[in-house]
């Protein structure tokens, strides 16, 4: 069985936040919403002070709390472990949103744009009146990853079928792909470094890891 996971290298990240740009172009999200976020974390005590970068979004739980809340099925997780929103079916109650402890989901309840009422070529041309008044998150670029059996490329491997926030690291700090194919890059990552997951007290079981050296 195929399962979907994301690894950030937190030794790595430069807060750069081109995945964030990346993510917002790709999939032409509204002015002040980001689907894929980077958090600027200062660590220590003077003099040994640093600063930490960690790119957050969706963490495509495999038990999602925002699934289990929503009272129109519209929140579901399919077999290869991405959650995704049926904007057919989501009644816009932000249930999910309160639900989510990683503060992944957005609500936009009217139409705007960067530059007022009225939209420039490229955001008229994306506009998706679907979204208005409806939940939406990162989904892994999902539209890339089911192209992937039909033109025999691997997400995480092929650029044209990974998500658009790990082909644009400049830094190489973010990889994606199988976790279940133990010769996959992201099961190598994870059997050869030190790594963790963002609330996992919470037994969420999310599908973002982090890299990191233990201080």
């Amino acid at each position: 069985m195929t399962r979907w996971a994301m690894v950030a290298d937190l030794r790595r990240c430069v807060g750069c936040q081109t995945c964030t740009a990346s993510c917002k172009q790709t999939n032409s999200t509204p002015p002040d919403v980001q689907w894929r976020r980077v958090l600027d974390m200062e660590m220590g005590e003077y003099p040994a002070v640093k600063r930490t970068f960690v790119p957050v979004g969706c963490m495509h739980c495999d038990d999602p709390p925002c699934m289990e809340v929503c009272p129109s099925t519209a929140t579901k997780k399919r077999p290869d472990g991405i959650v995704t929103i049926d904007y057919d079916l989501c009644i816009g109650c932000a249930h999910c949103m309160m639900a989510c402890p990683y503060d992944a989901r957005s609500i936009v309840h009217d139409r705007h744009f960067a530059y007022g009422d009225q939209p420039i070529a490229s955001e008229a041309a994306r506009f998706d009146p679907a979204r208005i008044g409806v939940a939406t998150k990162c989904n892994f670029c999902k539209d890339r990853i089911d192209q992937a059996a039909a033109t025999g490329r691997t997400p995480g491997v092929h650029p044209e079928v990974t998500p658009a926030c790990v082909n644009s690291c400049i830094s190489g700090a973010m990889a994606f792909g199988d976790i279940d194919d133990p010769t996959s890059n992201v099961s190598r990552l994870l059997g050869e470094t030190q790594h963790y997951r963002m609330h996992e007290e919470l037994g969420t079981n999310p599908s973002v890891h982090y890299l990191w050296d233990q201080a």
